[in-house]
């Protein structure tokens, strides 16, 4: 079968570098369409788009009802409901791709059919003045080494290798049968959350981890410069709930919750408010409610080996 991909773009306000992403696709060969979700732009986007639509049958775009602002995670998810290839990707606005962008992609597919996605470095390119070490952390984006799929979701989940951006993926449509669309309700860390759900029941590889198929646009208006939007402990809390419905194994199940509760604890929200978390998440979930980590997780066994550690390390200090 021949190798096609649709390209996903969500637009929203990024008239200075929308150009310059829809013609980085139009230049992959094996792009048959670029499918752009204008999310309720109210800049020139939808304008710059629409001239660039007149010139490449290729370029498909919607829109949320009523023109509204959805958000990231519905906007791929539009996306992905509208691709017609057997293949996705994606780009965000102001990021671009590189020559020959699927070029391994297509090689590493053709030559395992049981491959669900293929995660690729991307690189950096700044927009505004950079200081040496954001130009060093953002150099390349990427897992350090090749790793078996059975090893990805520990590796995401700790960081212990790197990780991958969503830029830098490629994937066979058919992978959100198996783990549903993005979540709509995360602002951000919807792609973190998407990455774990595939690495946790999907079969996923690195492709290219040593140079960039595709750059990160770095500039004022990033929406990662926003730490108020981030929300850690909701990842969590919501793969945790996805694992139970879709019988992922206690042992992972575990490493969810570790995290979640390490979040939860840094908020510093009072006992009162953990019981409240724990009753939420074990009473909601029966698979873990009535096994070892409803124990493990109580509130008052955290608190107190929490309590212990500190002293514990003063103690050692001292």
């Amino acid at each position: 079968m021949k190798f096609e991909v649709s390209v996903i773009i969500p637009v929203f306000n990024t008239e200075r570098y929308v150009e310059k992403a829809i013609s980085s696709v139009l230049e992959q060969p094996e792009v048959v369409e670029v499918v752009i979700v204008n999310d309720g732009s109210t800049d020139n986007s939808f304008q710059i788009i629409t001239k660039l639509q007149a010139k490449d049958s290729r370029i498909k775009v919607y829109h949320h009802p009523n023109n509204v602002n959805k958000g990231r995670s519905a906007s791929r998810n539009l996306g992905i409901k509208k691709a017609s290839s057997k293949y996705v990707a994606f780009l965000d606005s102001d990021d671009f791709y590189l020559k020959n962008r699927f070029e391994n992609d297509k090689k590493v597919f053709s030559e395992d059919s049981s491959i669900d996605g293929v995660y690729n470095a991307i690189g950096a390119h700044f927009y505004r003045a950079s200081k040496e070490f954001e130009r060093v952390a953002l150099k390349l984006t990427t897992i350090s080494e090749k790793l078996k799929p059975e090893e990805l979701f520990e590796e995401l989940l700790y960081y212990k290798k790197g990780h991958f951006s969503i830029d830098g993926l490629t994937l066979k449509k058919s992978i959100f049968d198996k783990v549903e669309f993005f979540n709509e309700t995360l602002l951000v860390d919807e792609d973190t959350h998407m990455f774990l759900k595939m690495a946790l029941k999907t079969k996923l590889i690195g492709g290219l981890l040593d140079k960039p198929v595709a750059m990160r646009g770095v500039h004022e208006a990033n929406v990662f410069n926003n730490a108020n939007l981030y929300n850690k402990a909701k990842v969590y809390e919501l793969l945790v709930f996805w694992s139970c419905k879709n019988n992922i194994s206690l042992k992972r199940i575990d490493a969810l919750l570790g995290k979640y509760w390490m979040f939860k604890l840094q908020e510093g929200k009072g006992v009162v408010k953990y019981f409240g978390c724990w009753f939420y998440i074990f009473f909601s979930n029966k698979k873990i409610l009535f096994s070892s980590l409803s124990t493990k997780y109580f509130p008052m066994i955290l608190l107190s080996k929490r309590v212990f550690s500190f002293f514990y390390k003063k103690i050692k200090k001292n």
